[in-house]
């Protein structure tokens, strides 16, 4: 049971406690944590993790802030799992790189029971799409890959899935969790993925092949609605939308992703479609040579927490979703209480809502993010097809390249929702803004360290825009504004650095 604004995660072994930062905090606080009355240790960050505990043992945990408590709770770790190891018998799967693991793997998880945990030791598993249950842990020891082919049929059948913002059937994903329905609710619960191993797919290899064999199967489509594809992006936009994600999570409750490299996904990396209560921590996401390689995704979800985790994504390495256009805002669900810290964007755009935001985005919170080696930073962006509303987005004590919030030319297909977006009600405090950002090449290039601009009609201008404490070290700062109103800035700093 929890109090104040402490949470945590329990194994039997350790805990993974995260709070949120007191309104007071800057970038360099530090907090105390208690373990039964007696200090567990100090950290600068808001999470802390406790080990060597015991089983099914309740402790009482405090954390303080400048002799203020940030909160308090009850833990009760959880009881020594029942573990189903891969490579013994029943199910004699072979971690050589070689053999196809499929069915095996299955059959460990399915014969997986309340409580019990999949272990795969070090090794390479071949495998194909595997499907997860509810009340269940698969956990990877340290050198443990578990490896997607890059084969079409190992991802069959497709699945109802969304991509790019659209309810679609896509190939099945490398996990599966939960089957999608808009109009259900939860169907799989209290799932752990963790440990100190892989999990990785076909990636570019996989995505080629996808795209090469949609394009052949849709050519007649294709060639009727030759307007629709010079709407989109390039040729292989549509039949690039049925690939596979490498963590599918649909309609689940009660996820831990924990301790793990997520990597070449055949496109986005985690997405969370219509659940609730996801939580991801201490993992490392690679796509840089992926198409969409997304690194964590949630779509129409809801508390949602990322924190203590390194992006090298070849796209956005968060971006916050909810449908496109017309059936965004028609199936109408938002994505709410997102929080997102202490996380590192080594390579790829950065921390992002949208483009697909239609279904509303609100209550956004990120903090003690290093973005500076970003492509974009830190970015809110949709179309005027859009519909749907950002809004109630927090950023605080963050470094990147700069803050955006506008209107993009991609992605641009399909019906249009009746009214164009809603941006409003936005906070950055405590920022330090370089102008500079990375492009594709790796290059480093100087840009505005802040663009704002909403949409035509006085109904829908971006609004209530607060920056507060920010540093600008641009060599040139510029700060282009459209189709905006009530845009404060409160002491900004100018320290513009020579290259």
């Amino acid at each position: 049971m929890f109090e104040s604004h402490l949470f945590a995660r329990c194994t039997a072994h350790h805990a993974v406690l995260y709070w949120d930062k007191p309104a007071a905090a800057g970038a360099q606080a530090e907090y105390t944590v208690y373990l039964n009355n007696e200090s567990a240790g100090t950290t600068d960050r808001t999470h802390f993790t406790l080990e060597n505990l015991e089983p099914q043992t309740e402790y009482r945990v405090d954390v303080v802030f400048e002799n203020q408590p940030v909160g308090a709770c009850m833990l009760r770790t959880g009881a020594e799992r029942q573990r189903i190891n891969v490579t013994e018998a029943p199910y004699w799967a072979k971690g050589d790189g070689v053999t196809k693991n499929t069915a095996a793997l299955q059959r460990a998880i399915d014969a997986c029971g309340p409580g019990g945990s999949v272990y795969l030791p070090a090794g390479t598993y071949l495998t194909g799409a595997l499907r997860l249950h509810s009340d269940m842990e698969l956990y990877l020891d340290e050198g443990a890959v578990l490896q997607g082919t890059a084969e079409i049929v190992d991802y069959q059948p497709r699945i109802p899935s969304r991509f790019e913002g659209t309810e679609m059937r896509c190939y099945s994903s490398l996990l599966n969790l939960g089957k999608m329905d808009h109009e259900e609710g939860y169907n799989c619960f209290n799932v752990v993925i963790r440990g100190k191993g892989t999990i990785a797919s076909g990636g570019k290899a996989l995505a080629d092949k996808i795209i090469a064999d949609e394009r052949e199967h849709l050519k007649d489509y294709l060639a009727e609605n030759a307007d629709l594809v010079a709407s989109c992006d390039d040729e292989d936009t549509i039949p690039g939308r049925v690939r596979p994600r490498l963590i599918n999570i649909s309609n689940c409750q009660n996820v831990w992703i924990s301790g793990l490299t997520l990597k070449d996904s055949a496109s986005w990396t985690v997405h969370m479609i219509y659940s609730d209560n996801i939580v991801t921590d201490h993992c490392t996401f690679h796509s840089e040579a992926v198409r969409n390689g997304d690194g964590w995704d949630p779509d129409s979800s809801t508390n949602c927490t990322l924190f203590a985790s390194e992006f090298f994504t070849g796209d956005d390495s968060v971006a916050i979703k909810s449908g496109k256009n017309a059936e965004g805002s028609a199936i109408a669900r938002p994505s709410a209480h997102i929080y997102v810290f202490d996380c590192r964007s080594a390579c790829g755009y950065g921390i992002c809502v949208g483009s697909e935001m239609s279904g509303g985005v609100e209550d956004v919170q990120i903090w003690d993010c290093d973005l500076e080696h970003s492509f974009s930073g830190i970015e809110i962006k949709g179309t005027a097809k859009r519909g749907g509303y950002v809004r109630g987005v927090t950023v605080r004590d963050c470094k990147a390249p700069r803050v955006m919030i506008h209107s993009v030319p991609y992605n641009d297909d399909g019906e249009a929702a009746d009214t164009p977006p809603v941006f409003e009600h936005f906070t950055f405090a405590g920022l330090t803004l370089t102008g500079l950002a990375l492009n594709s090449k790796r290059e480093w290039k100087d840009v505005s360290p802040v663009e704002l601009a909403g949409f035509e009609g006085p109904a829908y201008a971006l609004r209530d825009v607060n920056f507060d404490g920010l540093t600008i070290t641009a060599k040139a700062p510029r700060l282009p504004l459209q189709y905006c109103s009530d845009v404060t800035l409160r002491g900004v700093t100018c320290l513009p650095q020579e290259n």
